[in-house]
Order: structure tokens, then C-alpha cells, then sequence
């Protein structure tokens, strides 16, 4: 399997969503940066369940613990060392998923693909394994912050529905649980402050790292940077940003690149949005099979979310801060040579 993520600046996790514990290793991480553990921890407080209508009810204190890798609150630039302890888990809940593929899940091709599998909330293949790079994540923020690169996202909707009209998203989510339904939505993000020239053509361009990076998330299903596929229906005229310079300084007019041309930052914003399935656990009874071909039904058990873009947004964000990361040191090693 490929466990590690990143050229330079690399994270490798391990864990499982229902065994011992969540973690990883992040190499390439320089030395001297603060590490300021309330932000890492609040950016995993992020990602926990609300306790809300549309979020599971597994109750975990997610406290990060570091092993190595930091001294006397710095980074010394070796391997960074951590680990979550899972304390909420309860494998019994799925057990009678032990011989049954359930729709939609990677049940089906890890079997097929290693001849076993972890079938307590899906092992390795679960949303929570996530964890490990909102860690990874902060510390890529950390970094990043020093050379005044920011990284945010939000939910840009839910089922369709605006995210901003929060009374038909409260009634969406509650009519999901109601029903033991699920749904999908879209993650925008937008990342500020990167500097001209950061991507690694021709096959290292900053907006495939992106959607490479994106699309590894759990139940991500497509990814767009700039106009994404509107541009399709638009003429080059329309499109086109064009460059101006002022007082000596370049700028452009628009932005419909979305800040990365040719692969290449162009020091605007990058923007990009996340598409993300409805999750494919539901709380009503499911025609399937088992591990011998014969039809079953699945009967729902378990905690879980209704939509996964709610804890989303704090993953997105990681995974664009790893590849900022990992591109802001591949620029410095390209610039030496």
C-alpha cells in the first residue's frame, strides 16, 4: 500500500479506525519552526464529531501526543513522530460486517485486492485514519505561516443546498437522519500569500499535486481549480487573464486560472472547490451480498456522519498545506541546483 504522501516534505500514517491508535511521521519538516500544540490540537478538534444532527456520535478526545522530532517547543528537522489514541472505539458494533460487503465501500476490493481485510468500520479505509493528516496538516501550516502562506476552506454546500442557508441545511440534515439518508456536497478552498513559481512541470504541476492530494481524501469524487469545468463552456476571450504591470509590479486582472498557469503559480490566490459522495453507510436496510455470493440484506448499525463534508473542511485544508509545503522546499532545491 502507499502510506506516504509528499516528495520532500513527507508524511507517512499508519492505524486504523478501530484499532489502537491513529498516527504518523512527518519527515522534511525544517527545523526551528514553533510549534504552537494548541493550534495543532484545535485543528484536530476541527475534525471531531459536533455531536450535531449530521455528524456521528463517537465521542474521541483526539489528544495529539508528539514522540520525537521537537525540542524544547521547535522543530530540529528530524522526523516527526505522533500518535492518537483511539478510546471510543467499538469493533463489536461490526461484527456483522465480518462476511458481508457493504455497497459503496472499499470492502468489496480490499478483499479482492490482499486476500483480507479489516472490516471494523473499515480499517484502514475509514474517514478517521484522516486524522493523521490534519496533524500532518498543522504543522504544514506552521510552517507555511512563516513565509506568509495562509490556507483556508469552507462547505460551499451540502445535497445541493447553499451552505449560507442554514435554516434548509437544518432541515435537510435533519430529515437525512430521520430518514437513515445520506448525501454529498462541495469544499472550497483557497490558498493566499504563494509566491511565482511554485510547481515542478512537467509532471509535478502544482494543480495535479492538488487534486492528487484531494482526491486521496475518503469519498472525494472530483476536484477543480480556478473556473474548472465552466471553462468549458466559455470562449477564450471571456477567459483569459490578462497580465498588466504597475509601479514595476506585475498583476493580473482576473482570476480564472485560479492561480496556477502552466503549472506554475502566478502569485494570485489558487483557488479550488472538492466534490465528495454521499457516504455510504445508511441507517435503513440494504440489499447487498456476502463473502460467499449469496444475497443479503445489510441492517444499518454503527455512528455515523450523514454527510462527510462537514468535518471535511479541516482535511481538505491539510492536504493543501502538505502540497504547499512539499512545493515551497522542491522551489528552494530547484532554485540551488
Amino acid at each position: 500500500m502507499s502510506n506516504t504522501f509528499g516528495t520532500l516534505f513527507r508524511l507517512t500514517t499508519f492505524g486504523e479506525s478501530h484499532g489502537t491508535a491513529i498516527g504518523g511521521i512527518v519527515d522534511g519538516m525544517p527545523p526551528g519552526i514553533v510549534v504552537d500544540s494548541a493550534f495543532v490540537q484545535a485543528e484536530v478538534d476541527r475534525r471531531r464529531p459536533a455531536q450535531g444532527v449530521g455528524t456521528s456520535q463517537r465521542s474521541e478526545a483526539d489528544e495529539v501526543r508528539f514522540l520525537s522530532g521537537i525540542f524544547e517547543g521547535r522543530t530540529t528537522g528530524t522526523p516527526i513522530a505522533f500518535v492518537v489514541d483511539n478510546h471510543d472505539a467499538r469493533p463489536d458494533d461490526y461484527a456483522h460486517l465480518r462476511n458481508v460487503y457493504r455497497p459503496s465501500h472499499a470492502d468489496f476490493t480490499y478483499q479482492q485486492k490482499y486476500g483480507v481485510r479489516d472490516h471494523r468500520g473499515g480499517g484502514r479505509a475509514s474517514a478517521r485514519t484522516t486524522l493523521s493528516r490534519v496533524v500532518a496538516g498543522a504543522l504544514a501550516k506552521l510552517a507555511l505561516r512563516e513565509i506568509g502562506v495562509s490556507v483556508t476552506a469552507h462547505v460551499e454546500s451540502v445535497g445541493g443546498v447553499p451552505y449560507a442557508d442554514a435554516a434548509a441545511i437544518d432541515l435537510l440534515l435533519g430529515e437525512l437522519r430521520a430518514t437513515g439518508d445520506t448525501t454529498g456536497g462541495i469544499v472550497s478552498g483557497v490558498v493566499r500569500g504563494v509566491p511565482v513559481g511554485w510547481g515542478e512541470p512537467e509532471f509535478g504541476k502544482l494543480h495535479a499535486m492538488l487534486g492528487s492530494a484531494m482526491l486521496s481524501i475518503p469519498a472525494a469524487k472530483g476536484f477543480e481549480y480556478g473556473e474548472g469545468f465552466a471553462a468549458a463552456a466559455q470562449r477564450g476571450a471571456q477567459y483569459n487573464d490578462i497580465l498588466k504591470e504597475d509601479e514595476e509590479h506585475f498583476h493580473f486582472l482576473t482570476n480564472h486560472d485560479g492561480g496556477i498557469q502552466g503549472g506554475i503559480s502566478n502569485g494570485q490566490d489558487i483557488v479550488f472547490r472538492v466534490a465528495f459522495k454521499p457516504i455510504p453507510t445508511l441507517m435503513q436496510p440494504q440489499p447487498t451480498v456476502n463473502m460467499q455470493g449469496d444475497d443479503v440484506v445489510l441492517q444499518p448499525r454503527g455512528r455515523h456522519d450523514v454527510t462527510p463534508v462537514l468535518r471535511a473542511v479541516p482535511v481538505v485544508e491539510a492536504m493543501a498545506a502538505l502540497v504547499l509545503a512539499d512545493s515551497c522546499l522542491l522551489a528552494r532545491a530547484t532554485a540551488q541546483i
